[in-house]
This record gives C-alpha cells, sequence and structure tokens, in this order.
C-alpha cells in the first residue's frame, strides 16, 4: 500500500540524512591524502576517483554484504549475519579504514539500540559491529526492503564524500551539485550489479584507496580522522 511504500522511504531517509548522529562527516576514506598528492584535484578526477570507489569498493564489498545480511535478518539467521560481519570488518585493509568502519557502526548499534531495534538490542556487548551491519538491523526492522536501503547507503557515503571534496579541493557549491549530478545515476546499477554476485565474488581491489589510507593515518596536516 502507498502508506507503507511512504514510511519505508522515509525510514530510508531518515538513515541516509547527514544528520544521522554517526559521524560520517569526519571521515575522508583517502580522498585527503588523494589531494594532497594531486591524484585528485578537480571536479573530473574526483568524479573519477569516487566513480572508482562506488563501483569496486562498496559496489564490491559493502553493498552485497549488506544485501546478504538483510536477507539473513528476514529469514532470522544470526549465525550469518554475524558471520558476513566479521567478514566484511576483516576485508578492511588498514587501521584506518577499520576504525572508521566499526566506530560508525558502534555508533549507530547505540542508536538503534536506544530505538529498541531488536537486532540491536541482541547485539554481544563489545562485539565489533560493521557500518553496514547496523544498517541492515534498522532497515530490516523498518522494513525499508534491502535495494531501497543499499541506495540509502550509497548516497549517504557519496554526500559524505563529496562534501569532503568540497573543503579539500576545494570544489565550490555549484561544482559539488555537478559531482553529484554525474554520479548518481550510475548507484541503481551499482545494486542491481552487487545482488547477481556470488559469494566468491566478493571482495575490493583497489590497492591505491589501502596505501592513500594508510599514508593518510601519517599525513602531517589533515582535517579529516584518521
Amino acid at each position: 500500500m502507498p502508506e507503507i511504500a511512504d514510511a519505508a522511504l522515509l525510514r530510508v531517509l531518515q538513515l541516509a540524512s547527514p544528520a544521522l548522529p554517526i559521524g560520517g562527516y569526519a571521515y575522508s576514506q583517502g580522498l585527503e591524502y588523494a589531494i594532497e598528492q594531486d591524484w585528485v584535484t578537480d571536479l573530473d578526477s574526483a568524479a573519477a576517483w569516487l566513480s572508482a570507489l562506488a563501483a569496486r569498493s562498496l559496489g564490491q564489498l559493502d553493498i552485497p554484504v549488506l544485501l546478504r545480511q538483510y536477507a539473513a535478518l528476514e529469514r532470522a539467521d544470526e549465525s550469518s549475519f554475524s558471520r558476513w560481519n566479521d567478514w566484511l570488518l576483516a576485508s578492511r585493509e588498514t587501521a584506518e579504514l577499520y576504525l572508521e568502519d566499526s566506530q560508525q557502526g558502534g555508533a549507530l548499534l547505540r542508536l538503534m539500540t536506544s530505538l529498541q531495534v531488536p537486532a540491536a538490542l541482541d547485539w554481544p556487548t563489545r562485539e565489533p559491529l560493521a557500518l553496514v551491519s547496523a544498517f541492515a538491523m534498522a532497515g530490516q526492522y523498518w522494513r525499508t526492503g534491502s535495494h531501497a536501503l543499499a541506495l540509502g547507503v550509497l548516497w549517504s557515503w557519496l554526500e559524505n564524500q563529496a562534501g569532503a571534496a568540497t573543503k579539500l579541493i576545494p570544489l565550490g557549491q555549484t561544482d559539488a551539485q555537478r559531482l553529484l549530478d554525474r554520479l548518481l545515476p550510475g548507484l541503481p546499477a551499482i545494486v542491481d550489479r552487487a545482488g547477481e554476485l556470488v559469494d566468491d565474488d566478493l571482495g575490493a581491489g583497489l590497492p591505491g584507496l589501502a596505501f592513500a589510507s594508510a599514508r593518510h593515518e601519517h599525513q602531517y596536516t589533515r582535517l579529516f580522522r584518521s
């Protein structure tokens, strides 16, 4: 019914909002180092960098895991949900990327616990939780549907990255919107492809991201958290 679809959309918007208190604005995912090294210098290079990350990192790793975890929660398969959470955290290639994921996941877990989301209430104390795992908990409880939830996760990530590029390159506000305009049309295809991947296809292969993140941990001057 329309009111059910409307309620699900509003929950996706809630989860994708920059007002969600998980600290996503504090991280650049290596973009700060890439800009310092002149790998990313303008609108075109920012679009190329973020497009690669969206397709080959989130699209190959985070989003297919999110889809699997949503399905696991639908069938009350706690073992599968936990296994994919552990696998995702183990896939982070640097301490910075691991901390970014687990700290935001922990922040969202605390929020979901305060909102009485059952899967969050049942999560073991002090057990690390990946960010998309927490998104899956909230989305499944609020019946957002996994496809819409995945689009919301991608949008939230892209908005944070566009904000980082606006500060760091810097881009003007209009160019930031041009950046979003270029990348937004490709997000549904990333989700569709993620849904077609078999387990053995999962995994990100972006050595440039891993290198940028590792170097950012020791970058002398930085705006974003490490």
